[in-house]
């Protein structure tokens, strides 16, 4: 697996359980940690959301691939 894949699927997955504690909980471990609105807790917000668009993208050309 190369090293964007596995940091991609790291940052979703830490977004996954951060939004699950949330839904179930009402505890935000990223704000917990790093404070609420801090540059290094927007910094993380943003990484994640990158991850999740790259792994759409791998998504939608595995899509496209297997259908052509």
């Amino acid at each position: 697996m190369k090293t964007i894949d596995l940091l991609a699927f790291i940052l979703v997955v830490i977004g996954g359980i951060n939004w699950g504690l949330v839904g179930a909980f009402n505890y935000n471990l990223v704000t917990s940690l790093l404070g609420d609105a801090s540059m290094m807790t927007k910094a993380v917000y943003g990484l994640v959301g990158l991850g999740a668009l790259y792994e759409a993208y791998k998504f939608m050309q595995k899509r496209n691939c297997s259908s052509a």
